[in-house]
């Protein structure tokens, strides 16, 4: 057969060829029970080529990808453990009544059992390491310019992870967190406060306790929630119940009370399919459940809301010996739905 009788090769039979080659690839050198993913990824980076993609575009890409799979390294074997992510100023003294609250509340936490993360800096960021202790204690860092520096109670920790961009580095304090608790800062602490919030209310995040806590007598988170009040919810900007999603103090003992009142009985959430799943500490009594169902029906999209005493098939098993709560969220009242949690904690 000459060179001009070939049959052109049929984009399915690359496309067939590329999977087999991508197969094979992983079988022999990452071999993974979520080698469907890797290969996903794998096809990716063959589009990224097929695309052109100039070297700038892939060197962040490339960063990203290392950062993050460094992080999720780092972070794995305290999977289970409870963190708390601690946001405030880089610059607050250590005699400050600020730095001194930081410091009460980590230690505080840390004592229920807690790990704090913080950006691994000066201020607030070393008063949360300062009291909760380096065993206890994640640093996820930036590389600044200037004012960044590692506090040396993280410094050269193995628990310590430096980032280039922010974007991956505000990833890993969301992702990490069970909570966000939110001193007095600048720029960086409101694009924090305001990012947690955007993702709890969007649903783009699982409900977590979010507190805003000053020191005794102070006024910068309520000038903060002022603001938020008059500018957003009587604008309509955003509702009156996205109030409820976080919570303001003046005391670490209350911040620690609120973080710890959010876990009594609930304890984690996911979505399975076309539905919003409720994993319990222990489960909801028939009154409690009825009462529920009454008070909360406008949140659902369909059906009710039913409980079920371990995990739904699509669910993959995780934590098995936690009853459920199921039911069909709408996915836009965020702070109904943490309402829902309140009254699930508070229920005898």
């Amino acid at each position: 057969m000459d060179e001009q009788s070939v049959p052109p090769r049929s984009d399915d039979q690359w496309r067939r060829r590329r999977s087999e080659a991508i197969e094979a690839f992983l079988d022999e050198f990452a071999p993974s029970e979520n080698a469907d993913l890797m290969s996903q990824m794998l096809v990716t980076v063959s589009r990224l080529a097929a695309d052109s993609t100039n070297r700038g575009d892939l060197k962040i890409l490339n960063a990203t990808l290392r950062e993050l799979r460094y992080a999720f390294k780092v972070f794995a074997p305290y999977l289970d453990v409870p963190k708390v992510s601690i946001f405030g100023s880089s610059r607050t003294p250590e005699d400050h009544p600020q730095y001194l609250q930081a410091k009460t509340f980590a230690r505080l936490m840390q004592r229920h059992g807690w790990m704090v993360i913080t950006g691994a800096g000066g201020g607030i960021m070393q008063a949360g390491h300062h009291g909760a202790s380096r065993k206890a204690s994640f640093g996820v860092a930036i590389s600044l310019p200037f004012e960044q520096e590692t506090n040396t109670i993280i410094a050269n920790d193995p628990k310590l992870v430096n980032f280039k961009y922010f974007f991956t580095r505000k990833l890993v304090f969301v992702k990490e967190a069970w909570a966000i608790v939110l001193f007095p800062g600048g720029f960086g602490t409101q694009d924090e406060g305001f990012e947690s919030l955007t993702l709890v209310q969007t649903v783009k995040a699982s409900p977590v306790p979010i507190v805003l806590c000053d020191e005794p007598g102070g006024t910068y988170w309520q000038h903060w929630k002022a603001f938020v009040e008059v500018e957003l919810v009587e604008a309509g900007m955003i509702d009156a119940s996205d109030l409820i999603l976080f919570h303001v103090t003046d005391r670490a003992e209350d911040a620690v009370s609120e973080v710890l009142r959010f876990y009594r009985r609930y304890h984690s959430s996911r979505f399975v399919r076309d539905r919003l799943v409720f994993r319990l500490n222990s489960p909801l009594s028939a009154e409690t459940l009825s009462q529920i169902n009454e008070t909360f029906a406008d949140i659902l999209k369909d059906g009710r809301f039913d409980q079920v005493p371990g995990p739904l098939e699509a669910e993959e098993g995780a934590h098995p010996d936690k009853a459920r709560l199921v039911f069909s969220f709408d996915r836009r009242s965020a702070g109904r739905l943490r309402l829902l949690i309140n009254r699930i904690n508070d229920a005898p």
